[in-house]
């Protein structure tokens, strides 16, 4: 795939308002981590990338395929399991994405938990609970080649899992808690379950909201808010996004 990488964002769900209001909607949180990740593999952001960002849950908009390469499919506060029209209008986007040779996709904690939907595995609640914050992920061979690392940090905020690896697709990592911490299939898609593009200051304050809302136990959030500040690849995920793009 040749540049300028056409990447539609699709938005499911929104960051909390003191979250919205320093760093922008998810379409604006994923552009300045793909922008980061641009001049990391030194190409110009505003020249090789074109970025657009797409309300899925309220507005229920999507790209055409014929002007986009790729789409990102965002994390969310929702049950990729559920039901809603929003939901099942995304699994009908996500299979047409799967059942075309051009388009890739890009899947983020929920993004991957649609697409593990999709290609017919479960996806639920764990039993194994909550991974919060910054966490260490064990890669497999296909992960330490995508990643060009040997083990990997990301933030995670999420209870729900992909149980097993759908046929065909290649296993990136695993965590004790999560077996599927992202997927790949050469010139179709590439998921996580973390998130990169989260930060320090975005992560603390969910976890504190979720604290005072009860979702999350004293304890847990207390235990999260000591990993928050450690370092995370966030950027070099994305690397491994855009290299995944360029890929005859």
């Amino acid at each position: 795939m040749k540049t300028p990488l056409r990447i539609a964002i699709l938005e499911c769900d929104t960051p909390l308002p003191t979250v919205v209001e320093k760093y922008g909607r998810y379409d604006r949180i994923f552009t300045t981590l793909l922008e980061a990740a641009a001049e990391g593999l030194g190409l110009s952001p505003k020249r090789d990338l074109e970025l657009s960002g797409y309300d899925v849950v309220t507005a229920q908009e999507y790209p055409d395929l014929e002007s986009i390469d790729a789409v990102l499919i965002s994390g969310s506060k929702h049950n990729s399991f559920d039901n809603d029209a929003w939901i099942l209008k995304l699994v009908d986007f996500t299979e047409k994405l799967l059942k075309q040779d051009r388009v890739r996709i890009i899947g983020i904690c929920f993004g991957q938990q649609i697409l593990g939907r999709v290609m017919g595995v479960k996806v639920g609640r764990s039993d194994d609970g909550w991974e919060i914050s910054v966490l260490p992920v064990q890669l497999t061979a296909k992960g330490k080649e995508i990643f060009q690392q040997d083990t990997l940090a990301i933030h995670q905020m999420h209870k729900d899992i992909v149980f097993e690896y759908p046929e065909g697709v290649e296993k990136l990592g695993a965590s004790p808690r999560c077996l599927v911490q992202g997927m790949y299939r050469k010139g179709k898609f590439i998921t996580v379950q973390g998130h990169p593009e989260f930060n320090k200051d975005i992560m603390t304050q969910m976890v504190k909201t979720r604290a005072e809302q009860g979702v999350f136990e004293e304890e847990q959030a207390r235990d999260a808010l000591t990993r928050v500040g450690e370092y995370h690849d966030g950027v070099n995920i994305a690397k491994a996004f855009l290299r995944f793009l360029l890929e005859d």
